[in-house]
């Protein structure tokens, strides 16, 4: 069986998956500080103001995140084959197809892989439900940051009511990210070592190897 190299993702896929990997990983430890400091509090007001510090890389984490979501709703509409949205979203036959067949790979149910050049429609579902709950974290995210702003008070106050209801819910929804990015570690490599695609390796240069029809 012959291989042959294609381009999967451009260099604008590339910068969003990075962009949004390390805002997350940003996002999640400032969270965690600002939900629960482990410094101790006599630092607060005397040598540094950790607090302050942490809010403000989180805020910072949190523009990028906004920035990297919007990046990929652009690429969902104009992107290239692979990362349009159609190309992988269980909206036709043949993609719903795929993301059975793929579920049943990755259960050990079947040994047929169905590979592409872009995702497989298992991968499409995940990061559709990913992107929708990461406009809801921004908007909540917005919605506490500016209190006074009518725009981020209307969205939120139609979306989540209190800011303390928007608070629950943007804490809740970061330990989906946090479980989402273990799942899609575990795949990503579980899928490096089974498949011989070079997974990995494209999100650096953008290639995949894929079987040639010769």
């Amino acid at each position: 069986m012959t291989y042959k190299i294609g381009y999967a993702w451009s260099v604008l896929f590339r910068l969003f998956h990075w962009a949004f990997a390390l805002s997350i990983i940003t996002l999640v430890v400032t969270g965690l500080y600002i939900n629960n400091p482990w410094t101790n509090t006599v630092l607060e007001g005397s040598r540094s103001f950790p607090m302050a510090t942490m809010r403000y890389i989180h805020f910072l984490a949190g523009f990028v995140f906004t920035a990297a979501v919007a990046v990929r709703l652009y690429l969902w509409l104009f992107g290239n084959r692979q990362e349009k949205f159609w190309d992988s979203a269980p909206i036709t036959p043949r993609n719903i197809k795929n993301l059975f067949s793929t579920l049943a790979y990755y259960t050990y149910l079947t040994d047929r892989h169905d590979e592409r050049l872009g995702h497989n429609a298992l991968a499409g579902t995940a990061y559709l439900i990913t992107i929708v709950l990461a406009a809801i974290q921004f908007i909540s995210g917005f919605y506490l940051l500016y209190p006074e702003s009518l725009f981020w008070q209307k969205w939120g106050v139609t979306l989540f009511k209190t800011q303390q209801q928007a608070r629950f819910i943007h804490h809740i929804l970061m330990w989906y990210f946090i479980i989402f990015a273990f799942f899609h570690l575990y795949i990503v490599i579980w899928n490096d070592i089974k498949s011989p695609e070079g997974l990995i390796s494209s999100i650096f240069n953008g290639r995949k190897f894929h079987r040639s029809s010769s």
